[in-house]
């Protein structure tokens, strides 16, 4: 299970610049003007080997100080409850201000691992100023700057080794599945989970869920048996929109991890938007089975090319991982959604398969000795076997006398070419390349 470390703080302290810093890219916007980020930004982060997911918490609900304050605090309650660590940024340049004493005293009351980082710390002066946040009572701080890189990697040294190790794949799977029903607020995952479970309620037990508002339902109909769990419970109308979606990335990747088939539900009448995009590239980087249902379909004013023209609208933004089922449905009228449970079972064991290595041999060696990888400054790459490794995603591994060169085309080549031969529509395949 992947660890989720979340950043808090005031606005306009420099937390977009340190998930910046984490996270190798620029995808979060840095402004001078608080409340810039309006969008709850993730990403991965690795560091001695370790991997683990950033969440920026961003900037707040601008108006009045008291609707101010009240948001931040509800941003450090979510991430106290959701977050394996915490990063409080500070700005040294303010000193500590009557926010930030506010945010230590409710971090103080958490048992999870919170590291003070004392941010634009670029001279020796400021690292005099950055003694006083010792005063906040939260232990170590960790002076830094997150615009050129100084001092994060001591951080990041002590950061990770608070994260307990990641066991997924020796972790033992249950034989029944575990479908998840993941999407942005409103596009219909609790019409849908009702729809599935409402009027003809013969359900068998009710399952703890893996984390507080996701509870997992074992489903046991029409000959399909599986646990639907669900994610629902990050509806919450008394929090602004911010929140919401701030609160059900880290639902959606708790509840994600834990699933073998996620459903991601997209709203028809808005299409499909980053935050679909960004949920989608959380099950296929988590290696997790995905069927998507583009919801709402009986609201869309449609011909007979509307279907067509969709579909392929999302095979674009989802490229190059396109061999995925999209059905159309309406949750309400419920509309194909049993034909979306069928779907899923089929993914689930997709996802399950297993190809003897014989068979591998005899199907791929033929396509690759047609159109072997392109020489590499005059050294010629030869692949001599291929074998399925016994993990429980599908991840292949060829041997290679130089397997350092062999790019990502070819391996898209031959990723393409083992779904043309073996069904494996709907889950993410993995690719290595190993010396012979």
């Amino acid at each position: 299970m992947s660890n989720i470390v979340a950043i808090v703080g005031r606005p306009n302290v420099g937390k977009s610049q340190l998930f910046n810093r984490l996270t190798g890219q620029r995808r979060a916007i840095v402004d001078d003007e608080s409340g810039v980020t309006r969008d709850r930004h993730y990403g991965t982060s690795e560091w001695n080997g370790k991997e683990f997911t950033v969440i920026d918490t961003g900037g707040y609900v601008k108006g009045s100080d008291d609707i101010f304050e009240d948001e931040i605090r509800k941003q450090v309650d979510l991430a106290i409850d959701e977050a394996d660590a915490i990063l409080f940024v500070v700005d040294v340049e303010d000193g500590i201000t009557g926010l930030d004493k506010d945010v230590a005293n409710m971090l103080r009351k958490t048992k999870k691992p919170v590291f003070l980082v004392v941010n634009k710390v670029d001279n020796t002066k400021r690292q005099d100023d950055a003694l006083e946040f010792y005063n906040l009572g939260l232990g170590d701080i960790y002076p830094i700057s997150a615009i050129n890189g100084s001092g994060t990697g001591e951080l990041l040294d002590d950061l990770v080794k608070t994260l307990p190790e990641e066991n997924t794949e020796e972790q033992p799977e249950s034989e029944i599945p575990k479908f998840t029903v993941v999407g942005r607020p409103n596009a219909g995952k609790s019409t849908l989970i009702n729809a599935l479970l409402g009027e003809d309620r013969n359900i068998v037990t009710d399952i703890a869920g893996t984390t507080r508002d996701t509870v997992a339902t074992r489903y046991n109909k029409y000959n399909q048996e599986f646990d639907l769990i669900d994610t629902a419970g990050i509806r919450r109308k008394n929090r602004v929109k911010e929140d919401i979606e701030f609160y059900s990335v880290m639902r959606a990747i708790r509840a994600i991890e834990n699933s073998d088939v996620v459903f991601l539900v997209v709203d028809a009448t808005r299409g499909f938007e980053s935050q679909d995009q960004k949920i989608f590239d959380l099950a296929r980087k988590n290696n997790k089975g995905i069927v998507i249902l583009v919801n709402k379909w009986d609201l869309v004013n449609k011909d007979t090319h509307t279907a067509k023209a969709f579909t392929e609208h999302i095979k674009k933004e989802i490229a190059p991982f396109t061999d995925v089922p999209i059905l159309f449905i309406s949750a309400k009228n419920k509309q194909r959604i049993f034909k979306a449970i069928e779907e899923g079972m089929k993914v689930f064991e997709n996802r399950k398969r297993k190809i003897k290595t014989s068979k591998l041999n005899e199907v791929m060696l033929p396509y690759i000795q047609q159109n072997p990888p392109p020489a590499y400054k005059g050294k010629y790459i030869k692949i001599k076997f291929v074998t399925q490794l016994p993990t429980h995603s599908p991840k292949f591994a060829f041997f290679a006398n130089l397997p350092q060169y062999v790019k990502e085309p070819y391996k898209r080549y031959l990723e393409n070419k083992l779904r043309e031969n073996f069904d494996f529509t709907g889950v993410p395949i993995e690719i290595y390349f190993r010396k012979k």
